[in-house]
């Protein structure tokens, strides 16, 4: 009986803990948020637009990963971003993977924003409108960790 229950219960989600940066350009009017559409070289949502996100590496704190993944995928360094908000944890689960997202979401300014050169993990880069974030096909829950990250609290 009781392998007949574990064979009908779902299956165990892996927890998983990213970060989601989203940088803004202030020097144009109104100011753009970058979004990279994904490398198939990545492990999921492959084509899919996203931040720049990354998983979090045991024994660094969030923030750290944050600058880290904007370094590593944009080739920006920590003087041409500044963080400004942090916001709430947002949960997704994505049982055709096998994931229990957690992703925390941060907002950047950034003052070089043409120097902005991406790594392998993505393919394209666009400066939009914030409100023009639907309009996208994008990673699960993307518009709502970025209203997150602007709602969120200041860093």
């Amino acid at each position: 009986m009781q392998n007949e229950a574990r064979t009908n219960s779902p299956a165990q989600l892996r927890e998983t803990h990213v970060v989601s940066c989203f940088l803004l350009r202030k020097d144009i009017d109104p100011p753009r948020l970058l979004i990279v559409q994904r490398s198939r070289r990545v492990g999921s949502y492959h084509a899919h637009w996203a931040g720049i996100s990354g998983f979090l590496e045991a024994g660094v704190t969030p923030e750290e990963q944050a600058f880290t993944e904007i370094r590593e995928e944009t080739s920006l360094q920590g003087d041409q971003v500044r963080m400004l908000k942090r916001g709430k944890i947002i949960e997704y689960e994505d049982a055709s993977i096998g994931r229990h997202w957690f992703i925390h979401p941060f907002l950047f300014e950034v003052s070089a924003p043409d120097a902005v050169s991406l790594d392998w993990e993505a393919v394209k880069l666009r400066w939009i409108v914030p409100s023009d974030i639907h309009t996208f096909q994008t990673v699960p829950k993307l518009e709502e960790a970025y209203q997150s990250a602007a709602h969120g609290e200041e860093v």
